[in-house]
């Protein structure tokens, strides 16, 4: 299992300068990872290549795209395949958040679909999961995340499982003015790490890195991350701010 902490939060913000120098401001911020340590960075298509040619003589710092198409190729205007994320240097590539299942209409069958192609041409999926508020408040929390990880990556074999991680966003404590304790994260990653180990064994589940995407900051990050089933984060707007996101990065043991 790899502790991972991802950039995950540029999605239509910054120009191309602006992103280069938020590139430039981590990189130079004195992060020394540790064994089994990744920093993945998210950005958008457009800054893909920049954002490859700045990471790629930096060990344990790698590159995301923020979606991925869900047909191999074709006729399909705007789109951006598995094939060509791969033929520009990405590593990783978020399928599922939150913001694209709701704007979007991504369904877990769609995702499902996602999943396949990346792996297909040697992209790590980082599968995004987690619950809008009515469903924490009707405490149904528990089955929802159920389903989406059984309709759209229970059809994997333990083989392909050990390249995909999984990001738990609780929906619910985003921009709501509610917040996930660490208890309430952990609890969720230990219900998803179960789920995983029921499915495809205990050892399965221990390899696969469950990353965080709720609202994770310095000031909360060590709390976060010390719990037993967390094992970093995908975090939001304090990726946009260099020395935060540095000071998460120090954060993760």
């Amino acid at each position: 299992m790899r502790k991972k902490i991802v950039a995950g939060n540029w999605k239509m913000n910054l120009t191309l300068a602006q992103g280069e120098q938020l590139i430039n401001d981590i990189l130079q911020a004195g992060l020394k990872l540790k064994d089994g340590q990744e920093v993945v960075v998210a950005t958008p298509f457009p800054y893909l290549v920049k954002a490859k040619s700045l990471l790629k003589n930096n060990p344990g710092f790698y590159l995301a795209a923020q979606n991925v198409a869900s047909e191999k190729s074709g006729a399909y205007t705007g789109e951006v395949s598995a094939e060509m994320l791969k033929s520009v240097g990405v590593d990783y590539v978020i399928i599922g958040h939150s913001e694209r299942r709701e704007y979007f209409l991504e369904s877990n069958a769609a995702l499902a679909k996602k999943i396949d192609l990346s792996l297909a041409n040697g992209l790590k999926p980082i599968f995004c999961c987690g619950e809008p508020l009515e469903i924490r408040k009707a405490e149904t929390q528990n089955d929802y995340v159920a389903k989406q990880l059984e309709e759209s990556l229970y059809h994997l074999s333990a083989e392909q499982l050990k390249d995909v991680v999984i990001a738990y966003e609780p929906i619910w404590a985003i921009g709501t003015g509610l917040t996930a304790s660490a208890a309430q994260a952990q609890d969720m990653h230990a219900f998803i790490r179960s789920q995983i180990a029921a499915k495809y064994g205990r050892e399965a589940a221990l390899h696969v890195s469950i990353l965080y995407g709720g609202s994770a900051k310095p000031s909360n990050a060590e709390e976060l991350f010390a719990s037993p089933d967390v094992d970093g984060g995908l975090i939001g707007g304090a990726s946009l701010v260099a020395a935060d996101f540095a000071a998460i990065i120090h954060k993760l043991a």
